[in-house]
């Protein structure tokens, strides 16, 4: 690992320790050459699948922009940055263990709807009117009512 500071190559790690869910490591280090001490995170890297948008034409994922599309659907609603970033972790888990080399946006489309719907109702409607295309106030109301109808029946 290359030393920020003076950009010798030789650096020692001092503390090694699990963040995140354990699915990330943080390595306190030092430089040998300047004794400077700075830290780094380490990841894992899977592939994930690429994304068949409706077009037929194919993108690679960006998380980047799933939790941009998430966050703009939840401007100015109550809820913490740690459970959209769970929401975030769901479905990417749900991208890996599909196990597909392409997935269609409309199943990554449903997954994003479930995860919203679950955080914040208006935050679902946000991105639902936006997803699903709705064209006037009637497509509208015809989801808040299907999305109270759900609300209203008993769960078992």
């Amino acid at each position: 690992m290359q030393c920020p500071c003076c950009r010798a190559d030789d650096t020692k790690v001092i503390d090694s320790r699990l963040v995140g869910e354990g699915d990330q490591v943080r390595r306190r280090r030092e430089c040998i050459s300047c004794a400077e001490r700075f830290t780094t995170y380490e990841t894992i890297e899977l592939s994930l699948p690429r994304l068949l948008k409706r077009d037929g034409s194919c993108v690679q994922f960006k998380e980047e922009k799933l939790r941009a599309g998430m966050l703009r659907a939840l401007e100015k609603r109550p809820v913490r940055t740690e459970q959209v970033d769970a929401a975030v972790n769901r479905i990417l888990n749900r991208l890996r263990a599909a196990g597909e080399r392409e997935i269609s946006t409309q199943i990554l489309g449903e997954w994003v709807m479930a995860e919203l719907r679950a955080l914040d109702e208006i935050a679902y409607v946000r991105f639902a009117s936006v997803y699903r295309r709705f064209q006037d106030v009637v497509e509208f109301q015809a989801e808040i009512a299907r999305l109270k109808e759900s609300c209203d029946t008993p769960h078992e």
